[in-house]
């Protein structure tokens, strides 16, 4: 199995994992006092064309939606996938749409995620 393949099986898997949780319960995507056990870290989007966000934590994955520069938003988790600029590092966003986004372009506001 290639890696780009099993990095995308990963994500889907996570990403279906994720979507599951915030529907039994929807303090998951809420904010980290919400008192469920899973902190929602913060980032901000450094793209300066805006960052693009994916359904799988891979660069040919179908993109979700764009998340303008500057933005602050809130991270589950982070995985490895495909590398971006030397940086193979993925963030699961939790804000409606379950979506990856590079960590090349998101900075840490405050503690690293956790991993997925």
């Amino acid at each position: 199995m290639s890696t780009r393949t099993a990095a995308t099986r990963l994500g889907i898997a996570v990403a279906a994992v994720a979507t599951l949780a915030a529907t039994a319960s929807p303090a998951l995507a809420a904010d980290a006092g919400s008192g469920s056990g899973h902190p929602v870290y913060k980032g901000r989007v450094t793209a300066k064309s805006g960052l693009n966000l994916r359904d799988a934590p891979t660069r040919g994955s179908r993109i979700v939606r764009t998340e303008p520069y500057n933005k602050i938003v809130p991270i589950f988790c982070k995985t490895g996938g495909d590398s971006v600029g030397g940086n193979n590092l993925w963030y699961l966003l939790t804000d409606g749409t379950w979506a990856w986004g590079s960590a090349k372009y998101i900075a840490n506001i405050g503690a690293a995620p956790r991993w997925c």
